[in-house]
C-alpha cells in the first residue's frame, strides 16, 4: 500500500482520490488557518505554481488537533485559504493526524524520518511530506521549515517524475 492507495475526502465532499497523483510528486501538509505558521500558504501556493507544469502538487490537509487552529467548517476553510492566500492546490476534509483517530494517510507519512531523526507523531501545523510519484515518502520537514527553504525545494526536485 502508498499514500495513493489511501482513500481520503475532499474539503468540500466527495473523495479526494489520492491515486490521481500515482506517477506525481505531492507535498502533503497539515494546515491550519488560525496558526502563527499559517502565512506559510503563501510559500506553499507558490511552490505549487513553480511545479505544477512538472507533475507536481501541493496537498493541504486541514486539521484541528494542534490548539484548535482549525476550527472551521469546509467552506469557511475553503473561503479563508482562497480569499486570504489565493490557494489553487487541492485541499482535503479535515482530518486528526495524530493520536487512535489518525487518518489512516498520516498513518502512511509519520514512519518516514525527518533530518533531525524524528519519526511518529506529528509535532504541529504544517509538518510537510514530500512523496514521489511511486507513493513512497521520500522526505519530512519540521512545521517551522519553511516551503521554498532550499532543503524542501531540493526534496521536491529530486522527486519530480522524469
Amino acid at each position: 500500500m502508498s499514500v495513493f492507495d489511501v482513500e481520503i475526502g475532499g474539503l468540500r465532499g466527495g473523495s479526494a482520490d489520492l491515486a490521481q497523483y500515482r506517477g506525481k510528486a505531492v507535498l502533503v501538509v497539515n494546515v491550519a488557518s488560525k496558526c502563527g505558521l499559517t502565512p506559510q500558504y503563501e510559500g506553499l501556493e507558490r511552490l505549487h505554481e513553480r511545479y505544477a507544469g512538472r507533475g507536481f502538487t501541493v496537498l493541504g490537509v486541514p486539521c484541528n488537533q494542534f490548539m484548535g487552529q482549525e476550527p472551521g467548517t469546509a467552506d469557511e476553510i475553503a473561503e479563508f485559504c482562497s480569499a486570504t492566500y489565493g490557494v489553487t492546490f487541492p485541499l482535503t476534509e479535515k482530518v486528526d493526524v495524530n493520536g487512535p483517530g489518525r487518518h489512516p494517510l498520516y498513518g502512511e507519512l509519520v514512519g518516514t524520518a525527518d533530518a533531525e531523526g524524528h519519526t511518529g507523531d506529528i509535532r504541529w501545523n504544517f509538518e510537510k511530506f514530500v512523496v514521489g510519484p511511486d507513493g513512497a515518502v521520500t522526505a519530512r520537514f519540521a512545521p517551522q521549515t519553511e516551503p521554498e527553504s532550499a532543503e524542501v525545494v531540493a526534496a521536491v526536485e529530486a522527486a519530480l517524475p522524469e
